[in-house]
């Protein structure tokens, strides 16, 4: 029986502003959630639907946060543990369902390389729940038990489809973003969706599916998989693998005089960190750098490169004892979609994992910025969407890729299109630029032309014309790809510029600047695609053993 780890108070927030919600929920669960404490210091976030004062936010304590870094232990763990205990391990698994979403806002299936690989995306979740004894302990909080959990952390693991790369990207958890439409398999209560919510609400709309569908919907890019760990399970893990190598630069104590802080005190240099102290790792704000939430997902990379580094060079089949803990600690610690719901599958995904060299492991945090209306919470930049790209792409990010062909791949369609005169297309003119007034008429043109071959659904859009630098054709679910693709073929429109997109409500042609005259369509040579990852997305080495966290002098003893 694994002793029991003393409660840690956490004050430790990355923005101390409120959020949105329903001032009736608990502080913990509900709309707008902040998870944190109503009894104790901190700097947690408004239950409300306006602005607590400043002063009764600091009063409160931020829910225990930590990395789901401790999940890819499981992942690449359960290789070595092999079958121990099948039928034993196998009960231990708890699964749910992979994706709560409507189907409209799901990605498009992962395309086959030519070799006909195909590349993974797990996502990995921090929950917070409180919905035990233990997890209620080591999340300080007396109010909240067995509340709506939140996915404070989540990382999405990407496996490049010849399994020779894996990049890893952490999203801050005060992000605004689109949560879509999600209904909880168990109760059928549907949540609505919800334009600028934070991600880690997502969590407690129906389960994990709902958090999978919430990254679906911002980076269009497909999950195979889910992992969740909470917080027993991450203390647990850290046991199990009997600490991992962790560093700073000098003497650090995360605590202030007004209770904010992990509680982390190390000695400069290199120590071994597990359980609680792991924990107290994983969740540090204030002590590293510039105090901030950033500086707290480059030491929860740290540590999950350490970790990696840690498994492969002491996880072998020689040590039974040693793997039997961890596969125990492993399937009682995490809940997975149904797809990984065995050990048999686990395994198998371990496996495929194992081939990718430490090396060739890429870490980075999702770049952001501060909200211009809401300066405590962060939204995706551009450079985020370049790296979602180079995702859905399969681009390593450590840059040792070879140049990938200039022509795109076909893409994989699920359905079948319409017969030509049942097809509806809206026609929208976007022809002007930022020097030219739009071409007129360009909508009823092109109606005309998409008629007089056989379309007859096509309409003409009658409001103001808008600027589109290249023509496209956007569609808002997979059942009507088949039927964007078809008008792109009708008109020799480039597969690659049919888009999906949830801001169109049907199959939307967008006549653009590239296409003023005419009815011939002539598609603009292609430009090359710059394929680094952003300076902004902090990218890590896997394999790097120097990393050691800086610490705030103000924290140093």
């Amino acid at each position: 029986m694994r002793a029991e780890v003393p409660a840690v108070e956490d004050a430790e927030t990355a923005f101390p502003a409120p959020r949105d919600g329903d001032a009736s929920q608990s502080e913990h669960g509900g709309k707008g959630s902040g998870g944190g404490d109503q009894d104790g210091t901190g700097d947690g976030d408004s239950g409300g639907g306006g602005r607590r004062p400043a002063d009764r936010r600091r009063r409160r304590r931020r829910a225990l946060r930590w990395s789901a870094s401790v999940l890819a232990l499981v992942i690449l763990g359960t290789a070595g543990a092999g079958y121990l205990y099948y039928r034993h391990l196998n009960a231990n698994i708890k699964s749910a369902d992979l994706n709560l979403g409507d189907a409209k806002d799901r990605a498009a299936q992962t395309r086959a390389n030519s070799a006909g690989q195909t590349a993974l995306n797990i996502l990995l979740i921090g929950s917070d729940a409180r919905d035990s004894t233990e997890n209620q302990k080591l999340g300080g909080a007396r109010d909240t038990f067995d509340g709506p959990p939140l996915a404070d952390v989540q990382m999405l693991l990407h496996v490049s489809a010849d399994r020779t790369n894996m990049s890893v990207v952490s999203m801050p958890r005060d992000t605004l973003l689109s949560i879509p439409k999600c209904t909880d398999p168990e109760s059928g209560k549907v949540y609505g969706a919800s334009d600028r919510a934070m991600t880690n609400e997502s969590l407690g709309r129906g389960g994990p599916g709902c958090t999978v569908a919430t990254w679906e919907k911002l980076t269009d890019i497909h999950i195979d998989h889910f992992m969740m760990i909470d917080f027993a399970g991450v203390v647990s893990m850290a046991d199990a693998i009997g600490g991992v190598p962790v560093c700073v630069d000098a003497n650090v104590h995360s605590h202030t005089s007004t209770g904010k802080g992990s509680g982390l005190k190390l000695e400069e240099g290199t120590t071994a960190v597990k359980g609680e102290q792991a924990l107290q790792w994983l969740r540090t704000r204030y002590g590293f750098e510039d105090d901030t939430d950033l500086a707290r997902a480059k030491a929860q990379h740290m540590y999950m490169n350490s970790m990696v580094r840690q498994l492969r060079s002491e996880a072998k089949l020689t040590k039974p004892n040693s793997l039997r803990k961890l596969a125990e600690a492993a399937t009682k610690a995490i809940t997975v979609d149904d797809g990984l719901g065995s050990i048999t599958k686990m395994y198998d995904l371990a496996t495929e994992l194992q081939k990718v060299p430490t090396e060739r492991i890429t870490m980075t945090t999702m770049p952001n910025r501060y909200d211009t209306y809401d300066t405590g919470r962060v939204v995706p930049t551009e450079d985020a969407d370049k790296l979602f790209r180079l995702v859905r792409e399969d681009i390593a990010l450590d840059g040792k890729d070879k140049k990938k062909p200039t022509a795109s791949p076909a893409p994989t369609v699920t359905d079948v299109a319409a017969d030509d005169g049942k097809i509806a297309v809206q026609v929208h003119n976007g022809t002007r630029t930022d020097t030219l007034a739009p071409a007129g008429g360009r909508a009823t043109a092109v109606t005309e032309l998409l008629q007089e071959k056989g379309l007859t659904g096509a309409l003409a859009d009658t409001s103001a014309a808008t600027s589109e630098e290249t023509t496209v054709i956007r569609y808002p679910s997979a059942d009507l790809q088949a039927d964007a693709l078809r008008v792109a073929t009708v008109l020799g429109i480039p597969a690659d510029q049919v888009k999906k997109s949830t801001d169109v409500s049907g199959v939307t042609l967008f006549v653009g600047a590239d296409w003023r005259s005419g009815d011939t369509y002539k598609a603009p040579e292609k430009k090359e695609e710059d394929d680094t990852t952003p300076e902004s997305a902090q990218a890590m080495n896997g394999a790097d053993e120097s990393q050691c966290m800086h610490v705030d002098p103000a924290y140093s003893w």
